[in-house]
C-alpha cells in the first residue's frame, strides 16, 4: 500500500467562519487503492474538511492537490470532473424515479434529442457487476431497502467517474448485516484501485476496514498512521486526547420490580395519516432499562411523541402507575412522573438563546422556590442551576451563558440534569449520546444505569447497537412500527438484532442463525 501513488493531498487547510477556525492547518494524504479513515469527535472538523474536497465549501487558505496537481475545487461539478464523489449520510434520491433515472440524473446519455435509457441501464448493470453492488436498475428508489439506496448513491458517484469516494458516516442507518455488506463493497472498490475516505466515529469499523487513519481533534490533524498497529482503545485515547473507558463499567444484573408504564395496543398515525406505530404493547418495569432498537424511521419518534403527549394516540392506551395518561397534555404527563431526554437537543431539548439557568428551569419554573405568586425568582433560578451544574458536571463559565454557547456534551448534560432532578419514575432517553465523544458517552450511560438502580423505569431508544447492548437489560426491536422480538441483552447478538430490525420474527431470526 505504501508503494501506491498519492492521489490526494490537502496541505495546511484552514477553514474559518468569522473568528472560529473549523479547520486549523490540517494535512491529509490518501493513496490509490487505500481505505483512509477520518476519525474525530463530533465538531472536530471532519465533515468541514471533506465538504471542501467535494466543492461544497472553499478553504480560507491551503492547497488541494489531485494526482500531484494543485487545483481549486470550487463546486461539486468541479469535484466530479476531478474524479471526487461524496456519498452523503442522508441520501438524495427521488422515490418515484427508478434506480437508473436517479443515477443518471444530471448526466443523462442521449441519442440525438432522446434519453438513451437502454444504454444507461446497461452501463449501470456493468458497474453494479464490476463492483459487486447487486442493484436492480429498473426498481423504484422508493421500493428498495435503505442498504440498497446507499448502493445507488455509490453507483451515482461511480457513474460520474469517481476515483476518490468519500463516505460520510455511512453506517448510521444500516443493519449489522448491511454494514458488513458495505465493508465488503469498500474493500472491492479499493481492490479496483479506487481510494475511499471513511468519515466515522465507530472505532470497530475503522479496525475492520481501514488501512490508514488520520485523527482530527478540535480542527487540527493530530496524527496519521496505519490502522493495523493500534487497538480501538488507543484510537479512542488519541481521538479524545486523554485516557477514556470504551466500555461501561460492568453493571450489576437488573432487579426488575413493579410495572411503571404499560403501552396497550398503541397505534399512532404520522402527519400523513399513515400508521407509524401499529398495535404496539410493551411494559416498562422499575429497576430495568428497556432498550428500543431499530433503524431510524421505524416508528421510534412517533412512539416517544405519543407517550409524552406531543402527538395524539390514534388507539390504545398509555398507562402510568395504573392511571390512563393517554393524550394528556405534555405538562400533565411530566408532572405525573415522566422525564424526557429528547432525540434532538437543539430542536426539542433547549432554547439555545436563553441562559443555561433558564433552560434548566424550563420544567419547573412555575413552582416554588423558582417562582412565587406567579413571579419568577431569578436568584433562586440561578442558584438552582449552579447546584445542578455542579452535581451533573456541566462544564461552563457560569449559569448565565447561553445554552447555544456550550459544547454538545455539556448541552446534553444540562438536559439530563433538568430531567433527572425531577425524580421521575419513568425516564425516556432518546438517542442520548448522539454526536458525543466517548468521555461524555461514558458519563451519560452511567447516569441511566444509576436511574435504573434507583428503581426507575428507563426507556432507552438508540440506533447504536453497542449502546443498546451495553446499557439495556432487555431489548425490544421495532420494525415498521411493530415489535418483532423482545430479548435479554445478555442473550442476544448484533446479528440477531439486525435480523429483527429487518423485520424477521424472533423464531425466524434464530432459525436462520442456527442454519448458518
Amino acid at each position: 500500500m505504501a508503494d501506491e501513488p498519492i492521489v490526494l493531498e490537502m496541505h495546511n487547510i484552514v477553514k474559518q467562519f468569522g473568528e472560529f477556525r473549523a479547520n486549523d492547518d490540517i494535512n491529509l494524504q490518501v493513496r490509490r487503492g487505500q481505505i483512509h479513515a477520518l476519525l474525530g469527535e463530533n465538531g472536530a472538523g471532519k465533515s468541514t474538511l471533506m465538504n471542501q474536497l467535494s466543492g461544497l465549501l472553499q478553504p480560507t487558505s491551503g492547497d488541494i492537490l489531485i494526482n500531484g496537481q494543485k487545483t481549486i475545487v470550487d463546486s461539486p461539478a468541479k469535484a466530479a470532473e476531478l474524479g471526487i464523489g461524496m456519498v452523503h449520510q442522508h441520501f438524495m434520491l427521488i422515490d418515484a424515479f427508478t434506480v437508473t433515472e436517479n443515477i443518471v440524473l444530471g448526466s443523462e446519455p442521449v441519442n440525438g434529442m432522446n434519453l438513451n435509457i437502454k444504454k444507461a441501464t446497461q452501463d449501470i448493470k456493468n458497474l453494479s457487476e464490476q463492483y459487486g453492488l447487486d442493484v436492480d436498475p429498473q426498481a423504484l428508489a422508493g421500493d428498495i431497502s435503505v442498504g440498497m439506496q446507499q448502493r445507488v448513491e455509490i453507483l451515482k458517484t461511480l457513474y460520474r467517474g469517481a476515483d476518490i469516494l468519500i463516505f460520510d458516516e455511512p453506517t448510521a442507518v444500516l443493519t449489522p448485516q448491511e454494514i458488513d455488506e458495505l465493508m465488503n463493497i469498500m474493500r472491492h472498490l479499493a481492490a479496483e484501485g479506487k481510494s475511499v475516505i471513511l468519515i466515522t466515529h465507530k472505532l470497530d469499523e475503522i479496525k475492520a476496514v481501514a488501512d490508514q487513519v488520520t485523527v482530527i481533534r478540535r480542527g487540527k490533524s493530530i496524527d496519521s498512521f496505519p490502522v493495523a498497529g493500534v487497538s480501538s482503545q488507543e484510537l479512542a485515547d488519541i481521538m479524545v486526547g486523554r485516557s477514556v473507558s470504551l466500555y461501561d463499567t460492568a453493571k450489576t444484573p437488573a432487579n426488575p420490580k413493579n410495572t411503571v408504564v404499560s403501552l396497550e395496543h398503541l397505534t399512532v398515525k404520522d402527519s400523513r395519516g399513515i400508521a407509524a406505530v401499529k398495535d404496539l404493547s410493551l411494559d416498562f418495569k422499575a429497576g430495568e432499562v428497556l432498550g428500543i432498537a431499530g433503524i431510524d424511521g421505524n416508528g421510534q419518534s412517533e412512539l416517544i411523541s405519543a407517550i409524552t403527549g406531543l402527538m395524539p394516540v390514534t388507539s390504545g392506551k398509555v398507562v402510568l402507575h395504573g392511571k390512563n395518561i393517554t393524550n394528556k397534555k405534555p405538562r400533565q404527563i411530566t408532572e405525573a412522573g415522566v422525564a424526557h431526554i429528547p432525540e434532538d437537543r437543539h430542536r426539542f431539548g433547549l432554547e439555545l438563546d436563553m441562559t443555561l439557568a433558564e433552560n434548566i428551569a424550563l420544567q419547573t419554573y412555575y413552582k416554588r422556590p423558582l417562582s412565587k405568586m406567579g413571579v419568577l425568582d431569578y436568584n433562586a433560578i440561578n442558584q438552582h442551576a449552579r447546584d445542578l451544574i455542579e452535581k451533573f458536571d456541566v462544564r461552563t463559565v457560569n449559569e448565565l451563558v447561553t445554552a447555544g454557547s456550550l459544547s454538545g456534551g455539556n448541552q446534553q448534560k444540562a438536559i439530563i440534569a433538568r430531567e433527572l432532578d425531577r425524580d421521575a419514575d419513568f425516564v425516556i432517553a432518546a438517542q442520548p449520546t448522539r454526536g458525543l465523544d466517548v468521555g461524555a458517552i461514558e458519563y451519560i450511560h452511567q447516569q441511566l444505569i444509576n436511574q435504573r438502580d434507583a428503581d426507575k423505569a428507563v426507556m432507552l431508544v438508540s440506533f447504536e447497537l453497542d449502546e443498546i447492548l451495553n446499557v439495556a437489560d432487555r431489548i425490544a426491536v421495532i420494525s415498521h412500527g411493530e415489535i418483532t422480538g423482545i430479548v435479554n441483552a445478555n442473550e442476544t447478538s448484533k446479528n440477531e438484532l439486525g435480523l429483527l430490525m429487518a423485520g424477521m420474527s424472533l423464531d425466524q431470526a434464530r432459525a436462520q442463525l442456527a442454519g448458518e
